[in-house]
């Protein structure tokens, strides 16, 4: 099982599979390697790196939650690019990933050959944290992968409205566990105290951290339906950066699968650009 131990003394998990292009994919806010589960069949021709960060996933949990950061983050990914000696990786982020993927072009971008960013921007809707806040940390109440499942549908329904129920059972296993007291959550609760920490510091202007990526390849993967990524937001991106690479994705909120059409389509686009 790949490990690597950080500056701090951490032991994170990571994965690294197939030959090509170097793609690190980075999750997102209480998300693991799984995230991607759904879009690898589909780019074979890459070397896929994915990183569950501390706290998450099957990597250590922090003494010190609040350590739970994205640029403590940012920090593991240069320390996991220099243990597998790779000088530069295109990477794809993922939410929480997404902003991680910003703050190493403003801090290590000599490390990037490109950025993609999935339902993530500059600007968040406050809605759309609200939600995340709703669940951060906090167990549900079901008693098996099974039900918590048919809940995720039908809270779902209205904005993942073609998605059966064998993909909302596969999605629940990547950061649930069922026990004999229920259904758990498979990451650090702390992780809550350090986002109401991070956020308890005001929002930070983002726009200057998006700059940073140009002229390296970018591209924005927008669920249509999504209530932290806005139309508005996504039109700025791309009048804010030339040649940015924009699919929209019918059908998704937050966040699309990636192996939807359009996402697929607008990956191959952007890693082609690098290839």
């Amino acid at each position: 099982m790949p490990r690597f131990t950080t500056s701090d003394g951490l032991s994170l998990h990571f994965e690294d599979q197939g030959a090509g292009l170097p793609l690190l994919c980075l999750s997102g806010l209480t998300r693991n390697a799984r995230d991607f589960d759904f879009m690898a069949p589909h780019l074979p021709d890459v070397r896929l790196i994915r990183l569950d960060y501390r706290g998450r996933g099957q990597s250590d949990w922090s003494d010190d939650p609040l350590t739970y950061t994205v640029p403590r983050e940012a920090r593991d990914v240069v320390e996991l690019l220099d243990h597998l000696g790779l000088e530069r990786v295109a990477v794809l982020g993922t939410s929480r990933g997404g902003l991680i993927a910003m703050i190493l072009a403003a801090m290590a971008k000599d490390r990037l050959m490109g950025v993609a960013l999935n339902d993530i921007g500059p600007e968040l809707d406050p809605g759309g944290l609200d939600v995340i806040m709703g669940y951060l940390g906090r167990n549900p109440d079901a008693p098996s992968l099974d039900v918590l499942a048919a809940m995720r549908q039908k809270a779902m329904a209205a904005h993942f409205p073609d998605v059966p129920l064998e993909r909302w059972r596969q999605e629940v296993t990547h950061t649930h566990v069922e026990t004999p007291e229920g259904v758990k959550i498979n990451y650090d609760p702390g992780l809550r105290d350090a986002v109401i920490a991070a956020g308890a510091k005001g929002a930070p202007d983002l726009w200057p951290l998006f700059d940073q990526i140009s002229p390296l390849p970018a591209a924005v993967i927008h669920g249509v339906n999504s209530d932290l990524l806005t139309h508005e937001t996504v039109t700025k991106m791309a009048q804010r950066m030339p040649g940015l690479i924009v699919a929209h994705v019918p059908n998704r909120a937050h966040i699309p699968f990636l192996d939807e059409p359009e996402a697929l389509a607008a990956l191959r686009a952007w890693l082609g650009k690098m290839a």
